[in-house]
């Protein structure tokens, strides 16, 4: 199976569904990664944004994605890109991807890049006949701030997944925090084991399940 993960920024791909890639391409499926956008000079220093991409690398090859794709739009500006432009860079990489399961941000999060990034993709996705699955997924200290309530109705066992996750998470040493803020090591396995608990399992990902055709 092909699957395509949208991140609006670098890490949320870890924090959202990060167990659940690294699930996935352990059992072979191939699974693509589209970061949105990216930081600029002056707001971050030449220095970040050579570690950045170095963080991106390493996360990436722990979980096991296949290919990133860059659309390289301006982080927390997306909302000054026409919608547009925005809606055809998501639509030519979900063409290059040519998945058949999608992974999304959530559109309730307080970050409006999330909510653009939601709303572009699944523009391209509403005819589609080969993209069966289509998933929104969490992410600490945006989702939980949101104007609209995050009710999972699927859940992924990652309890064999989870340090591959933490592992993944760590490597973006530049977006870490101290707990008890969220996002830390310690806060995303608190979310696991929740998530977890919810569903009967020791360690989970939740999901609000956009689309799911069976035939």
């Amino acid at each position: 199976m092909r699957i395509l993960v949208m991140a609006p920024h670098p890490d949320d791909e870890v924090l959202g569904c990060g167990g659940t890639i690294k699930k996935y391409s352990s059992q072979g499926d191939e699974v693509f990664l589209c970061i949105a956008t990216k930081a600029y000079t002056p707001d971050w220093s030449e220095d970040f944004l050579e570690k950045r991409k170095k963080e991106i690398a390493s996360a990436g090859e722990i979980l096991g994605i296949k290919e990133t794709f860059f659309l390289d739009l301006p982080t927390v500006k997306l909302d000054t890109v026409p919608q547009k432009t925005i809606n055809d860079f998501v639509k030519e990489t979900i063409g290059k991807a040519n998945p058949e399961a999608i992974f999304l941000p959530f559109e309730g999060d307080i970050n409006k890049d999330h909510k653009l990034i939601f709303n572009a993709a699944m523009l391209a996705c509403r005819t589609s006949r080969r993209i069966k699955t289509i998933l929104s997924y969490e992410v600490l200290s945006e989702t939980e701030w949101g104007d609209v309530p995050f009710i999972p109705n699927m859940y992924v066992d990652i309890e064999d997944f989870l340090e591959d996750k933490l592992k993944a998470m760590a490597c973006y040493g530049s977006e870490l925090k101290e707990f008890p803020h969220p996002r830390s090591l310690e806060g995303i396995k608190v979310l696991s084991r929740k998530r977890g608990a919810e569903s009967g399992l020791l360690a989970a990902e939740a999901f609000v399940v956009k689309r799911e055709i069976i035939k």
